[in-house]
């Protein structure tokens, strides 16, 4: 039981580097379909290990309802607005 459990761990291990990564519904489904071959298996690692965090998003009250600072340069977005427009960054 516990080497099936050691298994399971070892196999999915690139999706756990991935948990909280811009790519991870990608890294797991890579994991998932071609973990079980040894290239798609260090494939799925190497973007895991590669792959950029996902951005935190603040959301601060002001007079006009709500605005969203943009976390990769800073600066305020238009309220409603999906990406800066400064950076272009999602918001």
């Amino acid at each position: 039981m516990t080497l099936l459990l050691l298994g399971t761990l070892l196999y999915f291990l690139p999706t756990i580097i991935a948990h909280n990564k811009r790519d991870f519904v990608g890294i797991f489904v890579v994991n998932l379909l071609f973990g079980w071959t040894i290239i798609g298996w260090i494939i799925a690692m190497i973007w895991a290990c590669a792959s950029e965090v996902k951005p935190h998003v603040l959301v601060v009250a002001g007079p006009a309802g709500v605005a969203r600072y943009c976390c990769r340069c800073g600066t305020m977005s238009v309220t409603g607005g999906r990406f800066c427009g400064t950076c272009g960054a999602p918001l």
